[in-house]
């Protein structure tokens, strides 16, 4: 294949220690690799001949030997170049470009003889990806990870956007701020509503790490493929602005269990001089392997609505004790009482969703369990295929059927991994008896077995045998506080969507979510995959028996997040009744797709703002969100067809629109535009905008 002139060759550079040096450039960006003089593996990363990661370690420390990271000799490189494209089955795009060079360097300890590392790197136009490969080998088959020594460099005190590096959850408000400020003490004993939190380290952070630098370059550290080895969170020093590898441990203090041949997650810097480079990158989904399901078929994106919201605002229960004390004169519950799962119940929400064209509906607390089921680290709590007597399950999905509305699993584990492991076969049987296409999983709680951690070896493991498992039974799965997400998705398909960050949800029975989390999202937890946000909350206030909790948007940036925060599952989650009262603006809720042909990043800005526009066929839809500062943007609509008009559909802010005085606010035009038009937008604080732009026949 023919490459551009632009792409920088391979250069063999000599050291002054006589040890060669190898550098591969694409376009913009340039790595190099060396071993220092003690053998130590380094690299640099370069952009726009800027430096963005200064000398950086590389190595392993094991059980048995806690010099793995130096004392190597280069018995030699391998290099090769890739121009391919792939098709996904959902995404934010279609087509895919996967080019990169690769540069592989086979390494042996000197110490060891018998013992080799090989890393891999692959270097973007927009960044870089590297891996550690144990080759099959004598002297190294079984063992035991104690810590990685990979570091990442940084060229000052950056501006960074961070949550701690928590090995048990990910739901967290971001800090924005120096990196010479992080310190994540105060925010893990101060904040109370995360119901697990393991954060020892009090300099340590999450990936998707994102940074912007004193000279207007924006770098994002996050890992691919994360199979079979812990989580990466990142020890943050502050003395040199480095960044080192911190594996999140077992229940005795062990990091991985390992069997040569073994390859790691690929560690990843993402580099632009724009912020819409960071989130047009599609470095973390080419790191991971192609699709391992044959059949896709039967992957279908899906908008639902669910028994959920009103649970979270504390208007009914998921557990059926709570429903009523007294049964009726038939043996059946009283119909008002408070749990959420009772079939008349559901039944509403079925009949919403059918005559507005929505696919599917979820039910939570539908199943036995829920009286005694947080926090107690008991195994067996859920059997997960039996239903409260006030749930009657056949008679629903006949309901549903009759409809043409699908109902989606739920499946709560209350951290027992264990226990859902034993029953996962008869889970997903019952799934496919009823009828059941997608199951939304969570893990509550503190992991089962004891001493695990939610980001931990074992439980990396584990997620990915539910959607191996799930896969053999065509069944999609949305996993809610799993390990955030590295671009498994296009390994495993049907793995459609993850929360792993602080959701809508936060709105409802805490302080929430500030008006800027919105804007920060996209660039840290969405760099790994989908997110189950669940949008769509019409009620922004008095929704709650607490009258101070309020969703922190406007309307209309409920709408802009089903373009912005980017899931193939899209939940409208609001209730029914709420939604009525809007139709005019839930028809924007009923056009906008869910995956995609073609994505545009027309503005952005972490923090601050950020405007999409994503086409499906010879649609187009656009969403623009601000933080808590309003904002009015001019968005030039060249990307359109030229000879076409379009009829634009223009869901706005009001005009006194405000996300704590006035959040329903809002006005819906029409105007005819085309690819020379430019649109004006004005968002309010804490607001958003919506727009679906059709061709005009």
């Amino acid at each position: 294949m023919v490459l551009k002139n632009m792409i920088t060759g391979w250069l063999l550079l000599a050291t002054a220690l006589g040890v060669k040096a190898q550098t591969a450039g694409l376009d913009n960006v340039k790595l190099n690799f060396s071993l220092d003089g003690n053998g130590q593996p380094v690299y640099t990363v370069d952009y726009k001949n800027n430096p963005i990661i200064l000398p950086s370690k590389l190595g392993f420390t094991l059980e048995d030997d806690s010099l793995f990271y130096k004392g190597f000799k280069v018995l030699g490189t391998e290099e090769n170049v890739t121009d391919e494209t792939w098709q996904t089955v959902w995404g934010e795009e279609k087509n895919i470009r996967n080019h990169y060079r690769q540069l592989t360097v086979h390494l042996q300890q000197q110490r060891h003889p018998f013992r080799l590392l090989d890393i891999e790197f692959r270097v973007f136009a927009d960044g870089v990806g590297f891996r550690y490969v144990f080759p099959k080998q004598g002297g190294l088959k079984y063992f035991v990870v104690t810590g990685e020594r990979t570091q990442f460099r940084l060229t000052g005190d950056h501006k960074t956007f961070w949550v701690p590096g928590d090995y048990d959850t990910n739901e967290y408000s971001y800090t924005t701020g120096k990196f010479s400020a992080i310190d994540n003490k105060e925010m893990v004993e101060k904040s109370t509503d995360i119901a697990v939190r393991t954060a020892p380290d009090r300099y340590a952070v999450q990936t998707p790490l994102m940074m912007k630098s004193d000279n207007g370059l924006y770098i994002n550290i996050h890992e691919a493929a994360l199979i079979g080895f812990p989580a990466m969170m990142l020890h943050a020093d502050k003395a040199d602005y480095t960044l080192t590898a911190h594996l999140v441990p077992d229940a005795v203090g062990n990091k991985a269990y390992l069997h040569a041949p073994f390859f790691t997650p690929w560690r990843t810097v993402i580099v632009s001089d724009k912020a819409t480079g960071i989130l047009s990158s599609r470095i973390i989904l080419n790191l991971n392997e192609p699709s391992r399901i044959a059949n896709t078929s039967w992957i279908k994106p899906m908008k639902f609505v669910g028994v959920w919201w009103e649970m979270q605002a504390g208007k009914s229960t998921w557990s059926y004790s709570d429903y009523a004390d007294s049964l009726s004169t038939n043996g059946l519950p009283i119909p008002n009482g408070r749990h959420g799962a009772n079939t008349a119940n559901v039944k509403r929400y079925i009949d919403f969703a059918s005559k507005n064209g929505i696919d599917a509906v979820l039910v939570e607390g539908w199943n036995t369990g829920w009286e005694d089921w947080f926090g107690n680290w008991k195994e067996n709590v859920f059997d997960f295929v039996t239903p409260y007597r006030d749930f009657d399950l056949p008679g629903i999905m006949a309901y549903a059927k009759s409809k043409g509305v699908q109902m989606i699993m739920h499946n709560e584990t209350s951290g027992s991994a264990t226990n859902y492991e034993r029953r996962l076969d008869s889970a997903y049987r019952f799934m496919n008896q009823f009828g059941y296409p997608a199951v939304k999983t969570g893990y509550v709680g503190k992991i089962i077995p004891r001493g695990e951690h939610h980001d931990g070896q074992w439980m990396v493991d584990h997620y990915l045998r539910v959607a191996e498992k799930a896969a053999q039974h065509q069944v999609m799965v949305d996993m809610h506080e799993p390990v955030r997400p590295t671009g498994l998705q296009r390994t495993w398909p049907n793995w459609v969507a993850s929360e792993a960050a602080r959701g809508n949800e936060y709105n409802a029975f805490s302080k929430g979510n500030r008006p800027e989390h919105e804007t920060i999202l996209p660039f840290t937890r969405l760099i790994g995959g989908p997110m189950d946000y669940t949008p769509g909350i019409f009620k922004l206030r008095n929704f709650s028996y607490d009258t101070s909790r309020r969703v922190h948007t406007t309307l209309c940036k409920q709408l802009a997040l089903y373009v912005t925060l980017y899931s193939p599952l899209q939940m409208a989650a609001d209730y029914p009744e709420h939604y009525e009262a809007h139709l005019d603006a839930f028809q924007f809720i009923r056009d906008v797709p869910l995956t995609w042909d073609e994505s545009k990043v027309l503005e952005a800005e972490p923090g601050d703002y950020l405007t999409i526009a994503r086409k499906q066929g010879a649609k187009w839809f656009i969403g623009a969100v601000t933080d808590e500062q309003a904002r009015k943007s001019d968005i030039k609509l060249d990307f359109l067809e030229k000879g076409k008009k379009y009829k634009a559909t223009v869901y706005a802010d009001g005009e006194n629109a405000d996300w704590y005085l006035n959040p329903e606010s809002f006005t819906i035009k029409t105007i005819d535009v085309d690819y020379k038009s430019t649109l004006r937008l004005k968002l309010a604080p804490g607001g958003g905008a919506a727009v679906s732009l059709v061709p005009v026949n």
